[in-house]
């Protein structure tokens, strides 16, 4: 049995979810993909009967190479259906995202394939998150959050990393968007503020903010330095 359009969304979700998790809450998944816990319940067994995913209790659910595989087409098309939203129908990003989980339902692979052509070939969605090919193979990103690069460093932002509406407003009215470079001036330790010098000028962004904002670093600094201790 082939995975249905259903179990393949449920695994891009888990994929997507296991990204940031060794292992997927029910309670997490439940939320973003709006369904009840029954409903969860009943399609991660399916998934898990076919050798899709491994389920611990108590833990959560992780998916196999092979619920991977399946996985691809729709965090393909997903991602696709993001860009086309954005650079030919000229949405925001913000809304994008929202958007492409109600738009993508009624597409199939002529109209990808169109979609495909008309958006440019792409091969990241407008968040920075790459595409995967059209044989399932998902490029690597090799990149890390900004909540751990040292002060110092010359970045590249190569991904934005949440969902959250107000996050991405936010985040694309400073211009902080996928191929924007900053050199890090200073991170206040115990999770404070970072300051990032870039034109036209100057931010200063949270900690919450800099760890959705994953950077490919150009250039490592030497971090802060603690002052010396007195000696009594």
């Amino acid at each position: 049995m082939s995975a249905s359009a259903a179990m393949q969304r449920y695994a891009a979700e888990i994929y997507r979810l296991q990204q940031d998790h060794e292992q997927v809450p029910l309670s997490l998944l439940s939320s973003h993909v709006e369904s009840s816990a029954q409903a969860i319940a009943s399609m991660v067994k399916r998934l898990q009967k076919h050798g899709y995913l491994v389920h611990e209790p108590y833990r959560g659910v992780r998916l196999t190479p092979t619920g991977e595989k399946i996985a691809m087409p729709s965090l393909r098309r997903h991602r696709l259906t993001e860009v086309f939203l954005v650079r030919v129908m000229k949405y925001d990003w913000a809304t994008a995202h929202q958007l492409a989980d109600t738009f993508e339902l009624g597409v199939n692979d002529m109209i990808e394939d169109r979609m495909d052509e008309l958006a440019g070939r792409p091969t990241r969605c407008p968040h920075g998150e790459p595409i995967p090919s059209k044989n399932g193979v998902m490029p690597v990103v090799r990149d890390m959050s900004l909540s751990n690069v040292p002060s110092g460093s010359d970045c590249v932002i190569s991904r934005v990393r949440t969902h959250d509406f107000e996050k991405l407003t936010y985040i694309g009215e400073l211009g902080l968007v996928p191929g924007t470079s900053f050199h890090l001036l200073s991170c206040a330790p115990f999770k404070g503020p970072l300051r990032l010098n870039m034109k036209p000028h100057d931010h200063v962004i949270g900690y919450e903010l800099a760890a959705s904002l994953w950077v490919e670093v150009t250039k490592e600094g030497e971090g802060n330095k603690l002052p010396p201790r007195k000696s009594n």
